[in-house]
């Protein structure tokens, strides 16, 4: 027999059934970012205009709504004014030591190099501060990786009841080893799950989905860092960087064949290739460039699987790549260098080559391309530019002369972040004078 709820308990259910549940705000939580984006944008000038910025908010309008839940003491004006205040000094002391915002008379603000990456690449402000930290001109594959996969956009990565074990076998199954691995540690499981993606383990269920992200999140975390270590001037650093974003987008290791970016390749055709008799195909130009009859025998393909991989040969970039130095008074010691670089190419009618061929990357990627102009002798690097065209661009470089007349060689690197084996690179020389006295800066002889 059914008995009717209490007139106390019907109104709580009531309750629930006609009234909105409150929803409550969580900037506060994710407030460096915000802060930081808005400084970098101009719209925050200072202290007193970032705690106006938060009168905006639908967090102040809660504030008074739902004291407790905001650790307020009061609803009155001065308990809001002190709290903001309170909150806002510490969010930009937090954003200063992370040497994204610069404070000057204890109240102007402006923005510094990394505090711009991150509002760039919308990525946290500890990332950030992290890669800036962790990074070294000495750095490897391995500590790249770990450095990455560390990134605070991982932390929130799910550990689900019984899979302990199963990353446990993943882990023990990965090129790089960990050092005192917990399992329980989502950094230590994207770091699993990225080495898996290169390696082509197969994953299935909710890892698959959590590998998803990772790569997803790993592009974009790629192009922060090498920004960062471009910063600092360290130039196998950065073309290592973006080697690794070609292993992401490729799913694959910078030592497996090229060959493997191809639809329907496998380790044992790729190395039949590279034992062809005759000539080895050890890359994208190679197979492109055989005959149709010597090509079909030696791949062994359905005309279906032929197709495919005539596809991908068409997409490949092939970029023609023209540079020259800018003749100028100004390239003196201690002056400046322009370099004038020219890249085209033939699309054959086609607008959507810019579309990369990855079938192992979770969504559709545009490709990307940096310009670098490097020191090889000192690992510096002296000029970065990050490129996108369709057919034709150019492009200029601008870096400092060296402190010393005479000649001085240069590298131009031209890297993609989506393909394998087709970077190029360019030796230059260039002739710096010595540096302007002041009877040559007056025009006078």
């Amino acid at each position: 027999m059914c008995h009717p709820l209490p007139c106390t308990s019907q109104e709580y259910y009531k309750k629930f059934l006609y009234e909105a549940f409150p929803v409550e705000s969580h900037l506060h939580h994710y407030l460096h970012d915000n802060l930081n984006a808005e400084v970098v944008s101009g719209i925050i000038e200072n202290k007193q205009d970032a705690v106006d910025y938060l009168t905006w908010t639908f967090l102040y309008r809660r504030l008074t709504q739902n004291p407790n839940y905001y650790n307020l003491q009061g609803v009155t004006q001065r308990h809001l004014s002190d709290h903001l205040s309170e909150l806002v000094e510490n969010t930009l002391s937090d954003l200063e030591a992370s040497k994204c915002v610069a404070i000057e008379d204890d109240m102007d603000l402006s923005s510094l190099n990394l505090g711009m990456i991150a509002a760039y690449y919308y990525t946290n402000y500890t990332t950030i501060e992290r890669f800036s930290s962790s990074l070294t001109s000495k750095t490897k594959m391995k500590g790249l990786l770990e450095i990455l996969t560390h990134a605070s956009e991982y932390s929130q990565l799910p550990i689900r009841p019984g899979e302990e074990e199963v990353l446990r076998r993943l882990i023990n199954h990965q090129r790089f080893s960990f050092e005192n691995p917990k399992c329980t540690d989502p950094h230590v499981k994207a770091n699993a799950l990225l080495q898996a993606h290169f390696a082509r383990q197969h994953l299935g269920g909710n890892l698959a989905l959590d590998q998803r992200e990772v790569i997803i999140s790993a592009s974009r975390l790629l192009q922060a860092m090498v920004d960062v270590i471009s910063s600092s001037g360290w130039l196998s650093l950065a073309i290592l960087a973006m080697e690794v974003s070609q292993m992401v987008t490729q799913g694959m290791w910078e030592r497996d064949s090229m060959l493997l970016q191809l639809p329907h390749f496998t380790k044992e055709l790729a190395k039949r290739c590279q034992e062809n008799p005759g000539k080895s195909i050890e890359t994208v130009f190679d197979l492109f460039e055989m005959e149709d009859d010597e090509r079909r025998e030696l791949l062994q393909m359905s005309d279906k699987q032929l197709l495919d991989i005539a596809d991908f040969c068409n997409r490949f970039p092939n970029i023609d790549l023209t540079h020259e130095v800018q003749k100028s008074d100004n390239m003196r010691a201690g002056g400046e260098i322009t370099l004038q670089v020219t890249l085209e190419r033939d699309l054959e009618g086609r607008i959507d080559v810019v579309t990369v061929n990855a079938p192992r990357y979770p969504k559709a990627k545009e490709e990307g391309w940096w310009l670098v102009v490097g020191d090889t002798k000192t690992n510096s690097l002296l000029a970065i530019k990050r490129v996108s065209f369709l057919r034709r661009t150019k492009v200029k470089l601008e870096f400092a002369a060296p402190s010393e007349a005479g000649e001085k060689n240069y590298i131009l690197y031209f890297m993609c972040d989506s393909y394998l084996g087709c970077d190029q690179e360019y030796e230059f020389t260039v002739d710096v004078k010595d540096a302007a006295g002041p009877d040559e800066d007056s025009g006078s002889e």
